[in-house]
């Protein structure tokens, strides 16, 4: 007998549910109404108890300080009797993954067009305080123009030195992760600065190839965990080539050799990337000054300690398990964390490792770990 889908907009006086939108082991995302003001907005639901990981109070106290026009809007949290549930703006365009499996790859100008908007956005993050330890073209959202925006989303692996301690664990997506993120000893710190650079070189490489830096068509014939051990592998010694069937300019190429680099300390900065020839073809004039008085807006707009406060008690009641069928809950645990060495295989990357190639999703199959 299938499992009843649960409802928990149902009765709810703010919200209301126009449809789902996705799905995956955490939880689920709908797409509702806001009766207050009309407007879409898609909210995550998680689970109450242990799915309810130490991720998700720091997912939501960095999110919700970051109000820029390329990063989805953090609406608010709430509790419903079965789950935590964030709210937040709605990107009507999909995801960049989506996007870039549609088109087989993008010509180099609109690759540019997004790779411009994406560093606009991780600076504004960083001079925030805030890393994302999880950029990546599912992660990526677009607002359905016809010129679409980015919306960076999904900050449940992000790190803000303020507030938490320094980054130290293996986090992320595999095809994404940095060399010395795979090789992350216990207690010995990393630059996650320089993690999100090099995971933004993935997704630049990605754009204009169609398909992952570190996977090749060769490892078609390995079994799927062997084939990600290669990727692995190529990855610490930042192996890659470009196919030669793919007219690539110069710059494109430079500038992708420049960021996959083994040393974090020779990568570029992000003001480097910005600077690069290729990178400056066609910037909006204003561009590299766009993020100046936005960020001296939201530093003096920071949540306040009793807006911390309430957040930390909504996640430590939605610790506690949700009533059973006698109304009776279960005693709250530790949080945990989440997946295997807390590396999220998303079913994009678990498609590549079973075929070889970036192919399209079923709906059905969406993985909620990269966000609504």
């Amino acid at each position: 007998m299938q499992q009843q889908k649960p409802e928990p907009l149902n009765g709810h006086t703010k919200y209301q549910k126009i449809k789902d939108l996705n799905s995956g082991t955490f939880g689920f995302v709908q797409l509702a109404l806001d009766r207050t003001t009309g407007r879409n907005v898609a909210i995550k639901f998680i689970e109450r108890g242990d799915k309810v990981t130490k991720y998700v109070e720091r997912e939501i106290i960095n999110h919700r300080q970051l109000v820029h026009p390329h990063i989805i809007q953090f609406k608010e949290v709430f509790l419903t009797s079965q789950h935590l549930s964030i709210a937040m703006e709605y990107a009507a365009g999909g995801d960049m993954f989506e996007y870039v499996v549609r088109k087989g790859g993008l010509r180099e100008s609109e690759a540019r067009w997004f790779f411009q908007q994406l560093m606009v956005a991780v600076d504004y993050c960083h001079r925030m305080g805030v890393t994302s330890r999880d950029i990546k073209l599912e992660n990526t959202l677009l607002d359905g123009g016809q010129w679409p925006l980015i919306k960076l989303a999904d900050f449940g692996f992000s790190k803000d030195p303020k507030q938490q301690s320094e980054a130290k664990t293996r986090v992320g997506t595999p095809a994404y992760l940095a060399p010395e993120v795979i090789a992350a000893q216990p207690g010995k710190s990393y630059n996650a600065e320089k993690v999100d650079i090099w995971s933004c070189g993935v997704l630049l490489y990605v754009m204009v190839v169609g398909r992952y830096p570190f996977g090749l068509p060769s490892d078609a014939a390995l079994d799927p965990m062997r084939r990600l051990s290669r990727m692995m592998e190529r990855t610490m010694r930042a192996e890659f080539s470009f196919p030669p069937d793919k007219p690539l300019s110069d710059g494109v190429k430079d500038l992708i050799c420049r960021i996959l680099v083994q040393d974090p300390n020779k990568r570029p900065t992000l003001h480097e990337i910005q600077a690069h020839p290729w990178f400056m073809q066609g910037l909006e004039p204003g561009a590299l000054n766009f993020n100046d008085a936005i960020v001296q807006e939201s530093l003096a707009n920071q949540p306040t300690p009793e807006m911390l406060a309430e957040v930390h008690s909504i996640v430590q009641e939605a610790l506690n398990e949700p009533p059973d069928a006698d109304g009776q809950g279960q005693q709250q645990q530790p949080p945990q964390p989440r997946g295997q060495g807390d590396m999220l295989v998303s079913e994009e990357l678990s498609s590549y490792l079973t075929s070889g190639t970036l192919s399209p999703r079923k709906d059905e199959d969406m993985a909620l770990a990269r966000g609504p």
